[in-house]
C-alpha cells in the first residue's frame, strides 16, 4: 500500500476496527487498529513480497510487508486523524506494524498515542481517512469504534458524515482552499467516519 497522489476513487479497501483506551484520569492511553483488507489487494501483496514463492507469507515476509507500510504510511500520520475541540492533536508514529494473513486476508494491526497527554475534555474525535483517496478504510458498524475506559460524563457517538451535506457546510472553505493552492487541497477528511466523545467542557 503506497498512496501516489490523489485518485479520483479507492482501489484499496479495508475493515477497519479502532480501539480508544482512556486511563482513569481521563487521559487518552492508546488508539489500537485493525485493518482487514480486500481480497484482490491482499493478493497483490502475496505476490510482492512472496520471495519463496511458495504461495503464502511465512514470518519473514510478513515483517518486510509490515515495514514497507510502516514506511509508506509515515508522511500520511498512518491515516490517523484526531481533533480536540476542532484543533488537530499530534500523535507519535507507531513503533511497528504487526502483519498477518488470514482468510486470504492481508491484516494490519498497530497501536499509537497522542503525542502530547490527551485529556478527554469537550468534544474529542478520532478518524480514520486515506488523504490521497486511494485507499477506503471502512468501519461497517458503529461498534467497530469502541471506548475502553470511557468516563461516566463522557458521551459516545459514531459520526458518518453524508457527502452532500459535508460539502454543504465546508462550501466556502472548499472555494478558498481550491483557489488557494488547486492541486494541494485536502478536505477528504470531511466524509471520514469518525468517533466522537463528548465530554463537556473544552477550551
Amino acid at each position: 500500500m503506497t498512496p501516489s497522489g490523489a485518485a479520483a476513487h479507492p482501489h484499496v479497501f479495508a475493515e477497519a476496527t479502532l480501539e480508544v483506551a482512556v486511563a482513569p484520569d481521563h487521559v487518552v492511553r492508546s488508539l489500537g487498529h485493525v485493518w482487514r483488507f480486500d481480497d484482490l489487494f491482499s493478493a497483490t501483496v502475496v505476490m510482492e513480497f512472496d520471495k519463496n514463492r511458495d504461495l503464502k507469507l511465512d514470518e519473514q515476509e510478513l515483517a518486510e510487508v509490515g515495514r514497507t507500510i510502516h514506511e509508506s504510511l509515515a508522511d500520511f500520520d498512518y491515516f490517523q486523524m484526531v481533533t480536540a475541540d476542532g484543533d488537530e492533536v499530534a500523535m507519535k508514529a507507531p513503533e511497528r506494524l504487526i502483519v498477518a494473513y488470514e482468510g486470504e486476508q492481508l491484516v494490519i494491526m498497530f497501536e499509537s498515542e497522542p503525542a502530547k497527554p490527551l485529556k478527554l475534555a469537550g468534544k474529542v474525535d478520532f478518524g480514520i481517512y486515506d488523504p490521497t483517496f486511494f485507499t477506503a478504510i471502512d468501519f461497517v458498524s458503529d461498534d467497530m469504534m469502541m471506548v475502553r475506559g470511557l468516563p461516566a460524563d463522557c458521551r459516545r457517538a459514531v459520526i458518518r458524515p453524508d457527502p452532500d451535506e459535508a460539502i454543504a457546510q465546508n462550501q466556502q472553505t472548499l472555494t478558498e482552499a481550491f483557489f488557494n493552492d488547486p492541486l494541494g487541497t485536502d478536505y477528504s477528511k470531511i466524509f471520514a467516519t469518525r468517533l466522537e466523545l463528548d465530554c463537556g467542557g473544552g477550551k
